[in-house]
């Protein structure tokens, strides 16, 4: 699945669900992460400025929003192609 677009709030436990992998630890497909509606916002107006972020821009935005790097990367490359859908 995508990992973008939910604005439910994350569960107790942070923004992502425990996988599979966390359980029995023999891999599998992460779950989908639950962004909150200001999570969202935020990184809706970092794509407005820069639809592509360097590695530097993307530790500083995960450490800001409390979430991993792969999930920013996902939710940038995911919101690309989302772009590239609607022209």
């Amino acid at each position: 699945g995508r990992l973008w677009g939910a604005e439910q709030p994350p569960p107790e436990g942070g923004a992502e669900c425990s996988g599979p992998e966390e359980a029995g630890g023999r891999g599998g497909r992460r779950l989908r992460t639950a962004f909150s509606a200001e999570q969202i916002s935020t990184l809706e107006s970092s794509f407005q400025r820069q639809q592509y972020l360097g590695a530097a821009e993307r530790r500083q935005l995960a450490g800001t929003m409390r979430l991993s790097e792969v999930q920013i990367k996902t939710w940038f490359q995911n919101r690309r192609m989302k772009l590239k859908r609607q022209l």
